[in-house]
């Protein structure tokens, strides 16, 4: 009797093979690399026309307030309707409203720049963005099949996220080279045409999707927040990632003034700054491999490292330290965020995932103002070592308490029944914390 040579099932087929992904992959590497150049030319090109920092504060809340008020509802919109139809109407909104701010800086529109001309297209490109961020994970899902061990996926979200961390790395430099050739207006056209491409491969693309059942916009919101609360892994690490973005705007406030005064200039902000995109870029790369067994809890004992850098700029320790550290907590975080996008891609239903995702996006990015409002007077009241290492402690603690969650020590990387792209019927709302893995952004490199 001849022996029955035991079959496995066949390997995915890498995410880049897959036409679909691949068209979404080269539009989203595309529009990154245009919003790479933006910071800075936002910045040079505002300082120009006012001289005026408080304008500039202006124009950041312009973008800002509409997306934080507006993202629940962008996560509604992206599970009530097709995510490629959100992400391609809200890329072309976006092309417009940076064409007229190139435009304008350029002189196109006749006479001098006018601030509140800016203002006003921020203004929109904020609120567009806010139902563009909820579509990307539904986008991958849609893009790429489910596979029993999660490999597909995770190779989908760590090329996602290398793109990301790579596009850090290149953007101020390219925005450095745009605004000496050209100025600044050239890099708002450069982002405007990057908009325009991603729009046009969206067209080429289907994206598979769960249709969501009528029901008012306020039930939508609710079922979006049970499915965030029903998991005991997802809120509490919520609560670590925006203790970790609040820490983050604090050490972006205060470390370039305890640097530039302490620890040796300019020059050496500016290699903590490299060292940590360079973080990036290499914690994505293992991510698209690796495949831990508890892969929540080891990504937030990872953010906990944050606490180096924090507490290394509390004490004005040596340079070299800080590059070191910054470097090692910035690589951390390239290693959750595409973790943590496969978790919640193989966990929570497809057709609540907008809308989860937007509640994450929402309290990672609110937890940033409040530090940058609150480490100028702490600083000034009590010296930068005392908010410094307050928030050294905090993401620490915030970061390694997760660690006593029941779903964070034990979830895992099954995919759950109904989520794989394309059911027929929607799967009901869990009616308990299941086990499983977080799908969220996470905490946002500053």
């Amino acid at each position: 009797m001849v022996p029955m040579t035991p079959t496995h099932p066949p390997r995915p087929a890498h995410p880049l093979r897959l036409r679909a992904f691949r068209l979404l992959f080269t539009g989203r590497l595309l529009s990154l690399l245009g919003d790479g150049v933006v910071p800075a030319a936002l910045v040079i090109a505002v300082t120009r026309v006012t001289g005026d920092v408080s304008a500039l504060a202006l124009v950041l809340g312009c973008a800002t307030v509409p997306r934080l008020l507006l993202l629940p509802l962008g996560g509604v919109v992206a599970d009530r309707f097709d995510a490629r139809r959100v992400a391609l109407t809200t890329d072309l909104v976006r092309c417009v409203a940076q064409l007229l701010v190139g435009a304008e800086l350029l002189g196109l529109l006749g006479g001098d720049p006018v601030l509140l001309h800016i203002a006003a297209a921020e203004a929109v490109g904020g609120a567009a963005s806010a139902f563009a961020m909820p579509t990307q994970s539904p986008l991958v899902a849609g893009t790429v099949a489910a596979s029993a061990d999660g490999e597909a996926r995770r190779r989908a979200n760590a090329l996602m996220g290398m793109a990301s961390s790579a596009t850090r790395l290149c953007g101020p430099g390219l925005a450095a080279a745009l605004i000496w050739a050209a100025g600044p207006g050239l890099a708002f056209m450069l982002d405007a045409a990057s908009f325009a491409v991603s729009a046009a491969l969206l067209t080429a693309i289907r994206v598979a999707r769960v249709p969501l059942p009528r029901a008012s916009v306020l039930t939508d919101l609710k079922e979006g927040w049970r499915e965030v609360r029903s998991r005991d892994w997802y809120w509490t690490s919520l609560v670590a990632h925006a203790t970790w973005n609040g820490a983050a705007a604090v050490l972006t406030t205060l470390g370039p003034a305890v640097v530039i005064a302490r620890l040796g200039g300019e020059g050496v902000w500016f290699w903590v700054l490299e060292a940590g995109a360079i973080g990036l870029v290499l914690g994505s790369l293992p991510a698209a491999r690796l495949r831990p067994r508890r892969p929540v809890l080891i990504a937030n004992l990872g953010l906990a490292t944050y606490a180096l850098p924090l507490t290394l700029l509390a004490v004005a320790a040596p340079a070299p330290l800080l590059i070191a550290a910054y470097g090692l907590a910035m690589a951390a975080l390239g290693f959750l965020s595409p973790v943590w996008e496969t978790v919640v891609q193989q966990q929570v239903p497809p057709q609540a995932l907008a809308r989860v995702t937007s509640y994450d996006w929402l309290l990672s990015l609110a937890a940033m103002p409040f530090g940058y409002a609150l480490a100028p007077p702490a600083a000034a009241a009590w010296g930068s070592a005392a908010p410094l290492g307050v928030c050294a402690a905090l993401v620490a603690i915030a970061c390694l308490a997760t660690a006593a969650v029941p779903g964070v020590r034990t979830v895992g990387s099954s995919v759950p029944a109904g989520s794989q792209p394309g059911a027929s019927a929607p799967t009901a709302a869990p009616t308990a914390a299941p086990t499983g893995k977080p799908g969220n952004p996470g905490p946002q490199a500053t």
